[in-house]
């Protein structure tokens, strides 16, 4: 996948904004103003997403395209090169951090999502 179609993948699950919080290449994914995806649109794509700790290292075991987050914690995030990522396995893991944000909301915010974005 590309810039744009992940990008667009994103932004098309609910509650989700965009921006650019730390600098001007670092775009930022959040569901109700937490992030699950942050794209460098500098150099080599990649794509840091969330998981569990287990699967994080699971990941990174089994596809060599996978590698412990730039500047998160390694235990929660890992980097995916999105050039050698299977377009299917990336939305796959984008879903799966999306979800794993979704899944610590508070109650309210919870409720706000589904009642805004009910699909």
């Amino acid at each position: 996948m590309n810039t744009e179609e992940i990008r667009a993948f994103c932004l098309s699950l609910p509650g989700t904004t965009e921006g650019f919080p730390f600098d001007e290449v670092t775009l930022v994914f959040k569901v109700m103003g937490k992030m699950y995806c942050l794209m460098n649109l500098d150099g080599e794509t990649g794509v840091n997403l969330k998981n569990t700790p287990d699967k994080i290292i699971e990941m990174q075991e089994q596809y060599p395209f996978v590698i412990p987050g730039y500047h998160m914690n390694k235990v929660h995030w890992n980097v995916v090169k999105t050039g050698m990522a299977p377009a299917t396995l990336l939305k796959q893991w984008i879903e799966e951090s999306y979800g794993l944000v979704v899944k610590g909301l508070t109650r309210d915010k919870k409720e706000e999502l589904k009642k805004a974005y009910r699909r």
